[in-house]
Parts: C-alpha cells; sequence; structure tokens
C-alpha cells in the first residue's frame, strides 16, 4: 500500500482552476479537497504549481518492433513522460505493420514490460486483412487505423470494395490519415517535371495539397455516415476541412469526430525557410490561415481532441534532400510546454488546453477512470511551473533520434512531476523508473 499526498496545487480539472489537496492511494485518486490532513509515505509540496490531468496523446509513432533505430517504447514513452504526457495510442506502420492480432498481441507485450506510460495500439487495416481486423477487441484496444494515403509497406488502403467492407462492418472506433494519393501523385510528377530533382520542402504542402488532404476526408466522412461508422479522423491541416465536422452535438453524442496536432498548431509554411525538412509531416504544415482556421476548430468544438503524431526519425535521415527525407518528427515531449505558450499568447486557456488534451480524448475513446482529475479515478497527473522557463536542447531531449523541431526554443514552463497510473514516473528533471504504465481499457 503506497500513497501520496499533493498539497497547495492549482487544480485544472473540468473546466475550472481551484486550490486543492489530493490524497492518492493504490495508484488511485482517493480524495480531493480543500485540505487534507493525512500521513502519506510521500507528500509533495505543490505551492505555486499548476496540476493537470496527464495528457493522453492519440497518435504517436514508437517504432517498435523494426525500426527501433530512430525510437522504441521505452525511449518514447520516457519522453512522454517527461513532457506531462501518461497515455499513448500508437499507430501500426511498425515493421512488420500490425496487421494480425499475434503482431498486435506482440506489441502490447513489449509495452507491459517497457512502457513507463500507459499505452494501447491501433490494429492496422490493409486492403486484404478485414478477417484480422473483425477479431479487434473494443474493450482492451484503442481503434483500428485506416491510412487513406501513402504509408509503410502494405497499410495503404485504397480498393473502394475494401474500404466499404472495413466502414461498414468495424467492430470499434476507426481513425483515418487522409490525403487522397492520386491527388498527391499527380502533384508530385507535376514538381519533379518542373524542377527534376531539385524539388525542395517549401512545395510540400503544395504537393500534398489541402485539395488532396480535403477529397479524402470527405470520402472518409461520406463513408462514415453511410455506415453509421465511429470515424475518428487524424491530423486536420487544412481550413477547408474544418467545415466536414459538427459542433452542435456533445461529444458524446459524435459518430464522426476529428484531431489537430501540435504542429499544425504551431508552424506553418514561413518555418520551412528556417526549419527544413524537421518540420516534414504528413499531411503537410500549410499556411498561416490554415493554422489559424484549425486552432479555431479546436476551441469552438469542431476538432475535438489535440494529440502530437509524434513521429522520429535520425538526424541523418531528415539531413537528406526532400525527396529522400523522410516525414514526421518527436513531439511528445514538448506538447503540454507548447500549449502552455499557446495559452500565454491569449490563444487559448488553461481549462481548454486541458479539455482537448486529456477530458476530450478521454471521453472520445471512452477510456476507463482516466483522463479527468476525479476521486476513484487512476492519478495520471502532471504538475507545471507556469513561470519557470525551459530551453530544449541536445542535453535535455530524450527521444531516441536525440532533436526536436522546438530546438533552442525557451518554453516560458517547466514540467516538475509526473505520475503515472499512481506512481512518481519524472520528478525534478530525471526519469523515475519505477514501476510501469498500464494497458488502457475502454468503456465499450
Amino acid at each position: 500500500m503506497s500513497t501520496i499526498l499533493i498539497k497547495n496545487a492549482q487544480v485544472v480539472n473540468e473546466g475550472e482552476v481551484k486550490a486543492q489537496d489530493l490524497l492518492i492511494k493504490n495508484g488511485r485518486i482517493e480524495k480531493i479537497a480543500g485540505t487534507i490532513d493525512a500521513t502519506a509515505d510521500k507528500e509533495i509540496n505543490a505551492e505555486g504549481l499548476h496540476l493537470f490531468p496527464g495528457l493522453i496523446d492519440d497518435q504517436v509513432h514508437f517504432r517498435e518492433p523494426g525500426l527501433t533505430h530512430k525510437a522504441n517504447i521505452f525511449t518514447e514513452s520516457r519522453a512522454a513522460v517527461a513532457g506531462g504526457t501518461t497515455s499513448f495510442m500508437e499507430m501500426p506502420n511498425t515493421v512488420p505493420n500490425t496487421l494480425t492480432q499475434k503482431l498486435l498481441q506482440d506489441k502490447y507485450d513489449i509495452a507491459q514490460d517497457s512502457s513507463l506510460s500507459n499505452y494501447s495500439f491501433f490494429m492496422g487495416a490493409a486492403n486484404d486483412n478485414l478477417d484480422e481486423v473483425l477479431k479487434t477487441n473494443p474493450r482492451d484496444v484503442c481503434g483500428i487505423k485506416i491510412f487513406m494515403g501513402s504509408s509503410t509497406g502494405n497499410m495503404l488502403v485504397d480498393n473502394e470494395q475494401s474500404l466499404e467492407a472495413i466502414f461498414s462492418q468495424a467492430p470499434t472506433l476507426i481513425a483515418t490519415h487522409c490525403e487522397d494519393e492520386a491527388t498527391i501523385q499527380a502533384n508530385l510528377a507535376s514538381y519533379k517535371e518542373k524542377y527534376g530533382d531539385n524539388v525542395t520542402i517549401e512545395m510540400h504542402p503544395l504537393i500534398r495539397s489541402a485539395e488532396a488532404c480535403y477529397l479524402s476526408s470527405s470520402k472518409a466522412v461520406e463513408l462514415a455516415k453511410k455506415n453509421n461508422t465511429r470515424l475518428h479522423i487524424l491530423h486536420i491541416s487544412t481550413a477547408k476541412e474544418t467545415g466536414l465536422f459538427n459542433n452542435s452535438i456533445p461529444l458524446e453524442q459524435k459518430r464522426i469526430t476529428a484531431e489537430a496536432c501540435i504542429h499544425h498548431l504551431w508552424f506553418s509554411d514561413a518555418d520551412y525557410k528556417t526549419k527544413g525538412n524537421f518540420i516534414k509531416w504528413n499531411p503537410a504544415v500549410k499556411t498561416v490561415d490554415d493554422r489559424d482556421a484549425i486552432l479555431k476548430a479546436v476551441l469552438d468544438g469542431h476538432i475535438d481532441v489535440i494529440a502530437t503524431d509524434h513521429a522520429p526519425h535520425t538526424i541523418e535521415e531528415k539531413s537528406q534532400a526532400y525527396l529522400q527525407a523522410p516525414s514526421g518528427g518527436p513531439l511528445v515531449q514538448h506538447a503540454l510546454q507548447a500549449l502552455i505558450d499557446l495559452v500565454k499568447q491569449g490563444k487559448m486557456t488553461l481549462e481548454q488546453l486541458v479539455q482537448k488534451s486529456a477530458h476530450n480524448t478521454a471521453t472520445l475513446f471512452q477510456i476507463e477512470q482516466r483522463g479527468y482529475i476525479r476521486e476513484g479515478y487512476w492519478a495520471d497527473l502532471v504538475l507545471v511551473d507556469l513561470n519557470k522557463p525551459y530551453t530544449v536542447n541536445k542535453s535535455n531531449i530524450l527521444s531516441k533520434c536525440g532533436w526536436s523541431p522546438f530546438e533552442d526554443y525557451t518554453f516560458s514552463s517547466t514540467i516538475e512531476h509526473t505520475l503515472v497510473s499512481g506512481n512518481i514516473a519524472y520528478s525534478n528533471g530525471a526519469i523515475v523508473e519505477v514501476g510501469s504504465g498500464h494497458r488502457l481499457l475502454f468503456n465499450r
């Protein structure tokens, strides 16, 4: 039996900020009150700190198995807890692709032994694995992932019959990457014809264009409406796509939901000049107008959650010419700090930050007893000093790839402590490798 008492925290939870104490017992929140007088095994003085529910990231690529020269579940979950992300949902484009229930279980086995944060893994869909997809258990698997655009290996689902079958029969939530492959390939051919091998990163949002995104997203929405599918579209990157989603009903009643990512809320195409391939993502970072429209849609409820699409590659891989450099980058360690800076810039409130990065993700995926600071819930918690600057540099980056698009940037806040399922996983700048993350369960 272990107990932790957190004293004098400014608790950000369910639409308000309130001075409270928390008592944690056996991994769960036992009591929340203005003042708690109790003896605990450990006491944390949170005077001057804000307490958030741990972030839940519904889209990461931790690269294990098969791509562990870039990252693995241990290193990236370590970066996650250092950044206040206490739960993650990982994508199936590892090697081999997660296209069978056995390969899916293999990932759960790895995480059980090595993950410092709570975890779930998406089952991958392909043109030819419907039988395996239909075996997915909604109770202990976050969802099914469909790449309706370029991806790794056999994971581009572009067969109309396969798409129809998955959308009509899926036993649980479907998450989609939406970019129209034919449009992208036509754009790429056009730019190659004009520029040869001198196609540059500035052309990335024109090749992987707004139209490519909208064509695919609108098709996914159409399929979902036709089949009453529970659809979640990932990483919205354009203003036009935001109009596909409804903000007139409560999240609990939505059948079609959407996600925005940190990089689409922070960067714009103006940043390619200085960041180059290090902000090369799919879908591409696009215009300032797109960025502003995505933030507006997050705040007004057209977009439901914020995540990272954390997807590390080595510095050597990203340093290649544009056409050779892979898309993706590490973000999970600095997501909360980036969002707090948006708060400091007046673009959102702390309460909205928590709603979109913890509460709504838990609600949307029907996660059991996480995502809120409530008595009886698991103690997934983050204590933050909002006024202690933190500069990102090579010495404090914990992702295995060793770089960050935020390198040399000074955030206004510092993560002081992270608790995962009641265990202190990160404290005062250091990982505390005690306990382990738990497998997420879902109320479905």
